[in-house]
């Protein structure tokens, strides 16, 4: 399809403004449009370098507001969804669990049913593309992988809304024929991402020389996955996946919590000069999240086999480029960390 053109839900967040990024500087004969509420999360600076660019648009909507999702799709020819859009924090699921339930599973139906009714004469040259999260898994013991066909036991209210809008996928594509594929991804890093995640958090703690809050024993393992690779995943799975097909996307790369964070803190003494083991002393333990996950491990050998992905970084390599990205962007950190949102990450592990 050489003038595809791309929705992208959720294209100023995290992972969605590096796959925004990659298709606008990719293919400049696709018409990429950007929706986005911008949230706390979202946030236009994500995407500024490419916000001039003849091949990208945006526009600010809510996903659960079905009039609005139905006049984007009536002013835009879109083919194509790829939906990132989602609340994606644990932390924030288990205090208010309703907004994801909202947002993670009304959001995701009504985009579906926006794009079906847009697509009433026929799915040929469609596609519905859900981006989805390992946890919707469960949690693993000290072996084993979570594969495309290990069944679904989330344990959280995120990962639950997560399970949820996934099965809501698979069922219009079952029941309408929508063309449609899934992507579940491991823990992701890297530059964007907004400081009440476990990375950006210590880094920028360890730079003001904060407090670092570590649930439990810090043994809970994930896998961590660079943000970069997985926006060429997506690009790989939009453009050669089989339509109604499960891919999962890993870094091969298992770290226990408390192990990544010495590495970070090794990181940061090193980029800042400090004494070594000097950071380390800002490891706080506090009490574990409630029904915390063990253990998250993907096995993405059917996307190496079938499409030919690999992860390019190892995760030193990876952490470095991302420590050097978030010190080189002070100015971006502050107006994320301002106001309510700093006050809301700074205590949010001590009320655990």
């Amino acid at each position: 399809m050489k003038n595809r053109t791309i929705l992208v839900t959720g294209g100023a967040g995290f992972i969605g403004s590096h796959v925004v990024r990659l298709l606008v500087n990719k293919y400049p004969e696709y018409n990429i449009i950007n929706l986005d509420k911008l949230t706390y999360a979202g946030n236009l600076a994500n995407v500024a370098d490419v916000a001039e660019s003849g091949n990208y648009s945006f526009v600010k909507a809510d996903i659960t507001d079905l009039d609005a999702i139905r006049k984007i799709f009536a002013v835009y020819p879109i083919d194509t969804v790829i939906h990132l859009a989602a609340e994606s924090h644990v932390d924030r699921s288990i205090e208010d669990p309703l907004v994801f339930v909202r947002t993670n599973l009304v959001g995701t139906a009504t985009l579906l049913q926006a794009a079906r009714e847009a697509w009433k004469e026929g799915f040929s040259g469609k596609l519905f593309y859900h981006v989805s999260t390992d946890e919707v898994y469960g949690s693993l013991g000290e072996t084993g992988f979570f594969t495309e066909d290990t069944n679904y036991d989330p344990r959280s209210p995120y990962s639950s809304t997560k399970a949820g809008s996934d099965h809501l996928v698979r069922a219009w594509h079952h029941t309408y024929g929508m063309p449609v594929v899934i992507s579940n991804c491991s823990n992701n890093y890297g530059p964007y991402q907004f400081p009440e995640k476990l990375i950006p958090l210590f880094i920028n703690n360890i730079r003001q020389e904060k407090p670092l809050p570590v649930y439990g024993k810090g043994v809970n393992v994930r896998d961590w996955l660079y943000v970069v690779d997985h926006a060429r995943a997506i690009d790989l799975i939009l453009h050669e996946g089989k339509h109604g097909e499960t891919y999962n996307i890993g870094g091969h790369n298992e770290w226990k919590n408390i192990d990544l964070i010495k590495v970070i803190c090794r990181t940061m003494d090193e980029k800042l000069g400090r004494e070594r083991g000097s950071s380390e002393k800002l490891i706080t333990y506090v009490t574990d999240r409630a029904g915390h996950d063990m253990r998250y491990a993907i096995d993405a050998s059917k996307l190496q086999k079938e499409l030919g992905w690999t992860p390019s970084l190892q995760f030193e390599e990876g952490i470095s480029k991302t420590v050097d990205w978030y010190l080189e962007n002070e100015e971006w950190m502050r107006n994320v960390t301002s106001g309510a949102y700093q006050d809301y990450y700074e205590t949010m592990y001590q009320n655990r």
